[in-house]
């Protein structure tokens, strides 16, 4: 069992920066594959970022490539997501999810743990 909670959303004018923050309760290093997700208002829960389990490799969907970036504290049991050159269409509450099951994973049913959520609203 693991407790996830984000903090860092806010908002912030198109072009700018945030810093998404997941707290884990429990270990999560080489144990957890982790991500973080967002979903607009009247969309479906998107994959965003993730990091896999042995914290070898981080992914990204196409449309955050070369904007975001995730790390991982692992003695801190964190994970971050680093957003920069931020565009409206980036506004949405953005979830951090972990699962101790997979390697790696894209898709919402593949993580068993989630937070609460934190909204990033970016104004044009």
């Amino acid at each position: 069992q693991v407790h996830l909670v984000e903090s860092g959303g806010g908002q912030v004018q198109a072009g700018g920066s945030l810093r998404l923050s997941c707290a884990a309760s429990a270990r999560t290093s080489g144990s957890a594959a982790m991500a973080w997700f967002r979903q607009a208002p009247g969309k479906e829960r998107e994959f965003v970022s993730g990091i896999g389990r042995g914290d070898i490799y981080s992914y990204y969907s196409d449309v955050v490539k070369g904007r975001f970036t995730i790390s991982r504290d692992n003695a801190k049991n964190t994970v971050y997501l680093q957003m920069n050159s931020l565009k409206p269409e980036d506004t949405a509450v953005y979830y951090c999810a972990a699962d101790y099951r997979i390697n790696s994973g894209r898709r919402v049913d593949e993580y068993g743990y989630w937070g609460q959520g934190t909204q990033v609203t970016v104004s044009s």
